[in-house]
């Protein structure tokens, strides 16, 4: 395949374009829904194809197509380079970047894993789902729903370009969530989630605290003290957000506004703000393509659909802005690196500046410390949406929580959402805990002009707020 890419490229250049890259992607998916005793959803779908962007006076113009034939991959560089030439001559904002040393991979760009989901059969996996849907069923109280889920997403990718790239991994994301409605004895609904999401082999669910016994138990443990919790209250307090809620602040409310293409244009207000103070020094915000998946969790990702090898940028560094989200040719206006952050959903979209694994770096705290450190206020746990403006207001409802009391929880609370600006929030963090965990998904994942759903890395440390807004509703 590599030499059909980089005939493809050599196509281009012959059309006429400055530069050119050719990407191929070979991509397994499968998805398993069960709801109750019922099976919704059992899909396998193969996705396969070649995506080809042409660069043109600082320009670009993308094509794809889902053959292998010589033909039908050049007449999808032909239309990527006549988009490209069309658009030079009405753009606005043209976005050159410098041409850098041509990348080669290696062999253990690819996530090793001792299971692969590949090796197994479907049986198997509905086994996964069944049985945690079982220890859900048997934790619960006054159960309404249980949906237990199983999804992943596995296959090669390979790349080149005009600089002479060859690029040839495999990418990997497995995902077993397990959700429960629960009913109070006024009759409101309550919910409580948990899942294991991430770049890991099927061996993951045989270990301590991540077998589906485990996921399905601590599901429906939380939807049943749900059933007892109280209304959260009304007011401005102290806060202690969980990993999972954490992870939504730095990804959906702060990530998005840097991104490279945002800034750009200039609709983020973090346009213009490097070397300013946003923050306390207590919050400082990375993100990056290759964590330490056996410690942390997370999603691999060692190169971006450009091409550019993974770093950890440091875009937030105790308070202060450092570095936006980039792929090249928003680097080159900006005056930063790349950043590896250039992504596409699969190859019939143009690669876009997109996330990774965005999260805020852990402190010091243990989770008792925090606690006492918290005083009386809130501790919200998961995340089950919210809403989110290009300002970067808020408003989150988180799934469950405590209310807290001179550092020692109290009760359990629902109906727990909380609102604000991050940036507003970022000048009102005081420290984090030292644990960090993060979660590749597969069912959700991130949107962004009409590219749904990307695959991105959530979580971080639990993160100790003053004075968050908590009432109303997401």
């Amino acid at each position: 395949m590599l030499d059909k890419l980089q005939a493809a490229v050599s196509f281009g250049e012959k059309q006429g374009a400055d530069f050119v890259e050719a990407r191929y992607e070979d991509m397994t998916l499968r998805t398993l829904r069960r709801v109750n005793e019922t099976w919704k959803d059992i899909i396998q779908k193969s996705r396969t194809g070649i995506g080809v962007t042409c660069y043109f006076d600082g320009t670009a113009g993308y094509s794809f197509t889902a053959s292998e034939e010589r033909k039908d991959i050049e007449d999808a560089v032909k239309r990527a380079y006549r988009m490209a030439k069309a658009a030079s001559t009405a753009a606005l904002l043209k976005l050159d970047f410098d041409e850098r040393p041509p990348v080669k991979s290696k062999p253990t760009d690819t996530y090793s894993v001792k299971i692969h989901p590949k090796t197994k059969d479907i049986d198997y996996k509905m086994d996964l789902v069944n049985r945690a849907v079982g220890a859900a069923r048997d934790a619960g109280k006054e159960i309404q729903t249980i949906i237990g889920a199983y999804g992943e997403l596995y296959g090669q990718k390979i790349f080149t370009n005009s600089e002479g790239s060859n690029i040839d991994w495999s990418f990997l994301v497995v995902d077993l969530p397990c959700r429960v409605t629960s009913k109070t004895n006024t009759g409101e609904l309550v919910f409580a989630s948990h899942r294991m999401a991430g770049s890991f082999g099927l061996e993951k669910f045989k270990q301590k605290d991540s077998t589906p016994e485990d996921i399905g138990k601590a599901t429906g443990d939380s939807a049943a003290e749900q059933t007892t919790a109280k209304a959260c209250p009304i007011g401005k307090f102290t806060a202690l957000t969980d990993n999972d809620l954490t992870g939504v602040l730095a990804h959906e409310s702060f990530g998005h506004l840097s991104e490279g293409d945002f800034v750009v244009i200039g609709v983020s207000p973090l346009a213009g703000k490097i070397g300013e103070k946003l923050g306390t020094e207590q919050a400082t915000i990375v993100d990056g393509g290759i964590p330490d998946i056996t410690k942390n969790g997370g999603l691999w990702l060692p190169y971006d659909d450009q091409g550019i090898p993974a770093s950890m940028t440091t875009v937030l560094d105790k308070g202060i802005l450092r570095h936006y989200l980039q792929n090249r040719g928003t680097a080159k206006k900006l005056e930063q690196e790349p950043t590896s952050n250039c992504r596409a959903v699969h190859f019939g979209f143009l690669p876009i500046p997109r996330m990774t694994n965005t999260y805020f770096t852990p402190g010091d705290l243990t989770e008792e410390e925090a606690l006492e450190q918290l005083g009386t206020g809130v501790y919200a746990i998961q995340t089950a949406g919210g809403q989110v403006e290009g300002d970067g207001s808020f408003l989150f409802k988180a799934d469950r929580g405590y209310w807290v009391e001179n550092g020692e929880i109290q009760y359990p609370i629902r109906e727990v959402a909380l609102s604000g600006n991050i940036l507003q929030l970022l000048t009102q963090v005081e420290g984090a805990t030292k644990d960090l965990s993060l979660k590749g998904t597969y069912f959700g994942g991130c949107g962004k002009a009409g590219q749904y759903p990307l695959p991105a890395g959530l979580g971080g440390p639990k993160l100790l707020i003053k004075g968050v807004t908590f009432g109303g509703k997401a």
